[in-house]
């Protein structure tokens, strides 16, 4: 039997899939780690040229080794050029439908707007917050400051914990972006996953 936590992750991904849905992305919805890796392999041509940035979901899910050991051309941060699908996360998802990302360089939500055929967000039901600002709020407020202890960057957050408007040169919060819809329809695809992922 499923726990009130599972139960309560499943329910509000059905409402955020519909949402999603309406906005031409593609969604679904995985209890477990070991699910989610089997559909988001299935997401994937083999033979494909596969490409990712920071994506520590991606990672806890065992896909980008699966990718790496298997029958796809994956040069993962290394991209010369362009890929078929690149692999991402999120850092926060509002519940009407709408994926907020924060990057330094720009690398990773660039790839996200424009250029690979495909795109796949891996996402724990952790991101997911009631409104587009909560998930704004999160992105700058956990997942930034948590990102500069793993890249030991020396910002002011990486000092305190705490987000500040800074503007230092290790700013990893450079690029936020909101990915409102997807066009084509279906370029973008979610696996939401029904545990806590990444960041």
């Amino acid at each position: 039997m499923a726990t009130p936590k599972e139960m309560f992750h499943a329910k509000r991904a059905e409402v955020l899939i519909k949402n999603l849905t309406a906005r031409h992305f593609g969604a679904c919805y995985c209890a477990t780690k070991e699910e989610a890796l089997q559909k988001a392999l299935s997401l994937i041509p083999e033979g494909s040229k596969v490409g990712w940035g920071g994506a520590m979901s991606a990672q806890e899910i065992g896909l980008l080794d699966a990718l790496e050991a298997g029958n796809w051309n994956a040069v993962g941060r290394n991209t010369d050029g362009g890929v078929d699908v690149f692999i991402t996360g999120a850092n926060g998802l509002s519940l009407d439908g709408q994926m907020v990302n924060i990057d330094g360089l720009g690398n990773r939500v660039s790839a996200i707007i424009y250029g690979p055929k495909t795109v796949v967000v891996i996402a724990g039901m952790n991101k997911v917050m009631d409104t587009l600002e909560a998930a704004v709020q999160r992105a700058r407020t956990v997942a930034a400051p948590i990102n500069v202890q793993r890249l030991q960057k020396e910002t002011p957050c990486a000092k305190t914990g705490v987000c500040y408007d800074c503007k230092h040169e290790d700013c990893i919060c450079n690029h936020i972006v909101i990915t409102r819809h997807s066009r084509p329809v279906g370029r973008i695809q979610f696996v939401l996953v029904g545990e806590d992922l990444g960041f």
